[in-house]
């Protein structure tokens, strides 16, 4: 499998060329767009806790599907190692379909590629198009976790691009 590219050609917020056909609409939407590989949306006890925790967007940016999930995973692992009782969700949805016009490379590759004529591209995930001051996870925990807690959501923000910040909500 092919090397992703650097998520910096796609992190800036801007609405791509979609096709939107009057005549024909069966080629007005994506075709083959991969489910994203987000497992859970919330994860934990519903119950009422003390405290709510929000991670919270500093920038406007998009995240990769992939790096929700590394970041959901490492918060759940985070707290499950420290025995606390929390409820988890993911605020956000990959709606953003980002594609790749492949280049071949090598001897020959001239003969068949196109270059930037009909470079519409593959779609090759989604993303979650996200805003300053968004929040981008909440996690319900009692008093006794707050501490644990705080060091989940730090070791889920090394997982996601850009800056975050920990916003804490008491009863």
């Amino acid at each position: 499998m092919a090397k992703q590219r650097p998520w910096r050609c796609y992190r800036d917020i801007k609405r791509p060329y979609t096709r939107q056909s009057i005549s024909v609409p069966k080629k007005s939407y994506i075709k083959g767009v991969p489910p994203p590989r987000i497992a859970q949306f919330e994860m934990g006890t519903k119950k009422d806790y003390e405290y709510k925790l929000f991670l919270v967007s500093k920038n406007t940016c998009q995240i990769r599907h992939s790096a929700l999930e590394a970041a959901r995973m490492a918060l759940v692992k985070s707290l499950e190692k420290k025995g606390a009782t929390y409820f988890a969700k993911l605020r956000v949805y990959p709606h953003h379909v980002y594609r790749e016009n492949p280049l071949a490379t090598g001897a020959g590759a001239d003969r068949y590629q196109q270059g930037m004529r009909l470079s519409f591209g593959k779609p090759i995930g989604t993303a979650a198009q996200i805003k300053t001051g968004q929040k981008i996870f909440e996690l319900r925990v009692d008093k006794q976790f707050l501490n644990v807690a705080k060091e989940a959501l730090k070791k889920a923000m090394h997982k996601l691009p850009l800056r975050y910040k920990i916003v804490v909500e008491g009863k």
